[in-house]
């Protein structure tokens, strides 16, 4: 079964419903939106979650109460592009044609690039707040620690809500120094990169939180295996090419991240980045090879950090060229970037 439409969105998280809703207000009448999902999660809040800030019922809702009215919802997921026909595959076996195609179908977790990790999650020391169910796991960790060692890692690479992975650490380190444990606790946050923060601003206040609260910070670093039987997790220097063997009561971990694997393997993947992400233009969020295709979010190859802030100005940037495109209107000067080569 083939179906079309004049314009294809691939993903209904928070960039494919801001896109449609968008397209909507404008007038555009075919838009055909490729989502399994029933149910629409708020990511952010589960770092809330995690420190016992917020409940796991406040960051799920039902997608259909999400969708915009009068965009056709395919309740089926992708799982190839040909964007030389201009077709999505359908997990189904089913496909769908279009005439613009906007692909923001999110970030894939990859658990299993660091060995242990996947298996430790099952144990009772270890969770993560960037899985829905593991959330709450992560509070019960936090307030049930009274001494030992708590360790926080980010790895290398873009991930989703860059932040996040430090957050919960500080929210954990200041519930047990309320609880008056905080001196029996060994906090160690793990980061690959050289310093807090890539702007001074924020570095310089981050750094005067973890003197507050004692942490230690590994810079230019990142977990490279963990032995969740013996409770030991594995930190590389990547400056110094040293490593160290961290005994842990209290580990959150974070997995790597990159374009999900059906995408990596299509045309549109970034040749040039083995994270498969969608090669666009930074400037209008348009294919460089591929001019009726656009991409935003977490999956796009945009240099920009992966977050709802990014999907927010990335947003009105692709659905004004896009519109200029099928209206075949010049581009508003501040959305003209590259022009695309075939």
């Amino acid at each position: 079964m083939t179906m079309h439409h004049e314009i294809l969105i691939v993903g209904g998280g928070n960039a494919g419903l801001s896109v449609a809703a968008r397209l909507r207000h404008a007038g555009r009448t075919d838009i055909g939106l490729i989502e399994p999902s029933e149910h629409h999660y708020y990511q952010p809040l589960w770092t809330l979650v995690g420190g016992g800030s917020a409940s796991q019922t406040e960051s799920v809702r039902p997608q259909a109460t999400v969708m915009p009215q009068g965009v056709a919802w395919i309740k089926d997921a992708a799982t190839d592009i040909d964007p030389e026909r201009r077709s999505v595959a359908l997990a189904s076996g089913g496909s769908v044609t279009y005439d613009y195609l906007v692909v923001c179908p999110g970030i894939q977790l990859d658990w299993d690039k660091i060995p242990g990790m996947a298996q430790a999650l099952e144990s009772p020391t270890v969770s993560s707040n960037y899985r829905f169910d593991l959330a709450p796991k992560t509070w019960d960790m936090i307030r049930n620690l009274k001494s030992g060692t708590a360790v926080f890692t980010q790895p290398s690479g873009p991930i989703k809500c860059a932040g996040a992975p430090q957050k919960i650490a500080y929210l954990a380190a200041d519930y047990w120094q309320k609880q008056g444990v905080l001196d029996k606790i060994r906090v160690v946050m793990v980061l690959p990169t050289p310093g807090m923060f890539g702007v001074k601003v924020f570095a310089d206040e981050l750094e005067r939180v973890v003197a507050k609260y004692g942490i230690e910070v590994r810079f230019n670093s990142e977990m490279t295996s963990v032995d969740p039987a013996a409770g030991v997790a594995v930190i590389k220097d990547n400056a110094a090419g040293s490593q160290e063997s961290l005994h842990y009561d209290l580990l959150h971990v974070v997995p790597p991240q990159s374009a999900p694997d059906w995408l990596k393997r299509t045309p549109l993947a970034d040749p040039a980045n083995p994270a498969g992400y969608v090669d666009v233009d930074k400037h209008t969020m348009q294919h460089k090879r591929y001019p009726e295709v656009f991409a935003l979010g977490d999956a796009g190859s945009t240099p920009n950090s992966k977050t709802g802030a990014a999907i927010r100005k990335q947003a009105p940037v692709l659905v004004k060229n896009l519109l200029a495109d099928i209206e075949g209107r010049p581009r508003p000067p501040s959305t003209v970037g590259t022009p695309p080569a075939r």
